[in-house]
């Protein structure tokens, strides 16, 4: 056994006990940095590489915030007034789309619409594969069977589609789970390759397809955006999940929407949905659509791709480290020098301020493994530089 090569001074071991216990108690999800500053007020976070989301969409929304609504006095309106109904904002969704505003259903987060799918249309069995994002089987109500598919970390944690499919025809499910690219590996399936995937799946009553990272993935020299949006309409047992929090960098706000067939989005409405979305949510979603801010958005979101990429290479040359292939703003690494990945995960802290994701309550994954996103181009450099000071000697 190779001997763990990170070690804590007594006031550091103290500390780290503490961070350990707050992600105890936050279960299968990370606590925030502001939880961990109100706790742990000891440390101080200067890179949150914990959270998956492009940075410079987060100043892009800003500058707008800040013009339009916030010199302009407008802020009061949005805070003092109701904001829309869900289906209006579906409305202004669906020109952007091309979608019929009757089959958007728009959320406070993909949580919230992914707990109001499994928990309204799911009725014997769900099949999902692992590691992934919890909340696809936490939400699962009692009674409900889930059917793991584990993807191998010698495979590089690559899906393997005919054999899903195999699986998905011999334990006939009702539902079915695919986040492309996948979490927490950055695992992707191309387009052409998952549109045959949904064809093959057309008799499953609920085909969930998480595309919340799809803004990061790419097939082209160009970084042309991939997606199934175009055949959503096509299968009626599609639901094509998708997130705002990480391509724009709002997970403040909680904004996400989905595309599905009428009679679901009727049936979740009926559920006390009608009025589920913010003010500020509204204004997203209405800066959203318009031809200056998507344009704007573009000279962001390229050059963050190919930062990210350049970031996750430099890490894979760290002795030690195993970098998984990505397609996401965010890597898997896995630890071969002894180190643990709650060691690691509280070093950073302790000594750097760096917040990574640390894997250990991830179903899915034998080893020591981490999630390390990417954030600014110098963050980036300042975390490489950290973790190669702290294994420089391993």
């Amino acid at each position: 056994m190779v001997k763990n090569s990170i070690s804590f001074t007594n006031q550091e071991k103290d500390i780290a006990q503490k961070i350990k216990r707050l992600k105890e108690k936050a279960g299968s999800h990370s606590p925030s940095i502001y939880t961990i500053a109100e706790f742990v007020p000891q440390l101080n976070i200067t890179v949150d590489a914990c959270f998956l989301s492009n940075p410079y969409a987060t100043d892009l929304f800003f500058h707008y915030f800040t013009e339009e609504l916030i010199e302009s006095g407008k802020i009061k309106e949005v805070l003092e007034y109701y904001p829309s109904q869900n289906q209006t904002i579906a409305g202004v969704l669906s020109k952007h789309l091309n979608v019929s505003p009757k089959n958007i259903f728009v959320g406070n987060g993909t949580t919230e619409i992914i707990q109001a799918v499994i928990h309204n249309f799911t009725a014997e069995k769900i099949v999902v594969n692992i590691p992934t994002f919890s909340p696809y089987y936490e939400f699962v109500k009692e009674g409900i069977e889930i059917v793991y598919n584990k993807l191998d970390k010698q495979d590089n944690f690559v899906l393997n589609l005919e054999d899903y499919i195999q699986l998905i025809k011999k334990t006939k499910p009702d539902t079915i789970v695919l986040i492309n690219p996948n979490n927490p590996d950055g695992g992707y399936i191309n387009l052409e390759r998952m549109e045959y995937f949904v064809s093959e799946l057309s008799w499953v009553k609920n085909v969930i397809v998480d595309e919340s990272f799809i803004h990061f993935a790419y097939e082209d020299v160009e970084y042309n955006l991939r997606t199934l949006i175009k055949i959503s309409q096509k299968f009626s047992n599609l639901v094509l999940v998708k997130s705002m929090s990480k391509d724009f960098g709002i997970a403040g706000i909680r904004a996400g929407y989905a595309i599905m067939n009428e009679h679901k989005v009727n049936r979740l409405l009926k559920q006390g949905y009608l009025w589920n979305l913010s003010g500020l949510a509204e204004y997203f979603f209405r800066l959203y659509v318009r031809k200056d801010f998507l344009r704007a958005y573009e000279k962001v979101r390229i050059p963050y791709i190919q930062a990210s990429q350049q970031f996750f290479a430099k890490l894979a040359g760290i002795k030690g480290l195993k970098v998984y292939p990505s397609m996401a703003n965010f890597v898997l690494v896995e630890l071969n020098n002894g180190a643990t990945s709650t060691d690691l995960t509280a070093k950073l802290l302790l000594k750097y301020g760096i917040y990574i994701r640390n894997c250990a309550d991830k179903i899915g994954l034998d080893g020591q493994f981490v999630r390390i996103a990417s954030r600014t181009t110098e963050q980036n450099q300042f975390v490489m530089d950290c973790i190669t000071d702290l294994f420089r000697d391993v």
